[in-house]
């Protein structure tokens, strides 16, 4: 008996065996301290208005670059910082709530080690074009403010178009796991995947840029990066004056001059029973707009302009804005700009998720294909303002231009851009991505961070304390159980042997 009882050993260590096997192919975690986290903030100065991103990242880094994500986000009060110039603090002054919110947000022992940039977009560059003492009073303005908080700061920049367009990428394919990604086996990996292009509309410039294996003719447009060990090289362009806004001045001022800067304006993009007034100045005092000015004019003068809702003169002057005459290359999307053919997928945001979203919201057109997007842009160009009130009240202040817009976003992406049937329906247009807003202003922190000091963590994949607290318990009960078994089998088997014998 005892012989046979001493064969369950081995079939309970077996099962201990499997059990314990079954566990570890559980995920496991890593066995070390809270990892030490640091912080980073960048501070997006756009033409329309300034927004506040933080982001945090582990101390250790993969391939030389930190990974990043989104800690909280603030947006200031009122425009873009290039719209105080000529207000002496203002600027400034406009970052306070902002910074206050970071102070707050970040944890106090951090403070000190907590880098922050400001990166200037379009809007300030429209505003160096035209002043340049201005531009760089602004900037030393909001540098001094920064200072005044107890970050790290790193400095205050106006980014050119380029830089604007391929930190823009970097976030998109970031957010897209296209770079890294975090296996369920609790290792990160490259996973090999192609890269998605990414069309950025801001208020005063758009930027398109996407890795490609053409030649790029114009080396201007041309970009390499290199993330996380590999090297990309990108085709980017941002076109300035092509932003949602200083393109809708552009054309206003187009329609003004072609009809003689009357004192009454008949706008074909505005809806029939719209009408609004504006003054000379808020159109035509714009860098973008210097080609439509008459030799004199009183900028203080206003002229009102009546909607006629007319999709076809509406797509007419929309069409003259952009100049698809003459190209010096092989081939060119618009204004003499070289573009290789778009290819793969592409992310669009910014104002081109709001337009995008705008005209399904209102006609219920999914706009996922070159002729839906036709279809719901007519549609919109056909409504009155008080039928898209009763559609879409929460954007009473922006609903007169959305079939302006809606035409910009058409002709800029087919005939500009020139997506197509098969390319178009690849277009993903995105707000926010993991709880992580879209821009360029997370692509602007990864690739900054190749700077932070980082310090290695020795890291090792084990069990938890949990998982093994419960494998040496299932393993004391499984020899318990065992040893009972057997003491049991025993003292029964004596018991047995003993009547068998009282018996005879």
């Amino acid at each position: 008996m005892a012989q046979r009882c001493a064969h369950l050993v081995p079939v309970a260590l077996l099962v201990f065996g499997l059990a314990g096997i079954l566990l570890l192919t559980i995920p496991t975690e890593d066995v070390r301290e809270e990892p030490e986290l640091r912080y980073g903030i960048v501070l997006d100065a756009g033409s329309s208005h300034t927004s506040l991103y933080i982001y945090k990242w582990p101390a250790n880094k993969q391939n030389g670059t930190a990974v990043v994500t989104q800690h909280s986000k603030c947006h200031a009060e009122g425009e873009g910082i290039a719209s105080y110039a000529g207000q002496p603090g203002a600027a400034g002054q406009s970052l306070e709530a902002c910074l206050d919110h970071a102070v707050k947000s970040i944890p106090k022992d951090k403070h000190q080690l907590t880098p922050v940039y400001l990166g200037a977009t379009a809007g300030m560059r429209l505003l160096h074009l035209s002043s340049p003492e201005l531009s760089a009073q602004i900037l030393k303005e909001v540098g001094q403010k920064i200072q005044s908080y107890p970050f790290d700061y790193r400095g205050a920049a106006i980014l050119s178009g380029k830089e604007e367009g391929a930190y823009g990428w970097v976030t998109v394919n970031y957010l897209s796991e296209n770079f890294i990604k975090y296996g369920f086996e609790g290792h990160w990996f490259s996973p090999s995947r192609p890269t998605v292009g990414a069309l950025d509309l801001g208020g005063a410039s758009t930027q398109i840029t996407f890795a490609t294996q053409e030649k790029i003719e114009d080396r201007d447009d041309l970009m390499k990066l290199r993330l996380y060990g590999h090297e990309y090289t990108l085709y980017t362009h941002s076109f300035l004056c092509y932003g949602k806004d200083q393109f809708l001045m552009r054309l206003l001022a187009h329609i003004m001059k072609s009809q003689g800067y009357p004192q009454s304006v008949t706008h074909p993009c505005y809806p029939a029973d719209h009408s609004r007034t504006v003054t000379l100045s808020s159109i035509l005092d714009s860098p973008c707009t210097v080609k439509y000015k008459p030799s004199s004019y009183d900028p203080h003068a206003s002229v009102t302009v009546h909607g006629s809702g007319h999709y076809e003169y509406c797509l007419g002057n929309v069409s003259e804005v952009f100049s698809f005459n003459s190209c010096p290359f092989s081939q060119c999307s618009f204004d003499k700009v070289f573009q290789p053919n778009v290819t793969g997928g592409f992310m669009a945001f910014s104002a081109f998720f709001y337009v995008h979203s705008f005209l399904q919201q209102v006609t219920g057109i999914t706009a996922s294909s070159p002729s839906e997007l036709e279809d719901a842009t007519k549609k919109v160009c056909s409504m009155s303002f008080t039928q898209m009130m009763l559609l879409a009240p929460e954007q009473k202040s922006r609903l007169h231009y959305y079939c302006a817009a809606s035409v910009f976003l058409n002709t800029l992406m087919l005939r500009g851009y020139g997506f197509n049937d098969t390319t178009f329906p690849q277009i993903s247009f995105q707000k926010k991505v993991a709880d992580t807003m879209v821009g360029w202003a997370l692509g602007y922190m990864l690739s900054l961070s190749n700077l932070l000091p980082a310090e290695r963590l020795e890291l090792r994949k084990a069990l938890t304390p949990g998982v093994w607290g419960s494998l040496i318990f299932l393993f004391v009960m499984l020899l318990a159980a065992v040893l009972f078994f057997c003491l049991f089998r025993v003292y029964n088997g004596r018991n047995k042997k003993r009547g068998s014998e009282s018996t005879i």
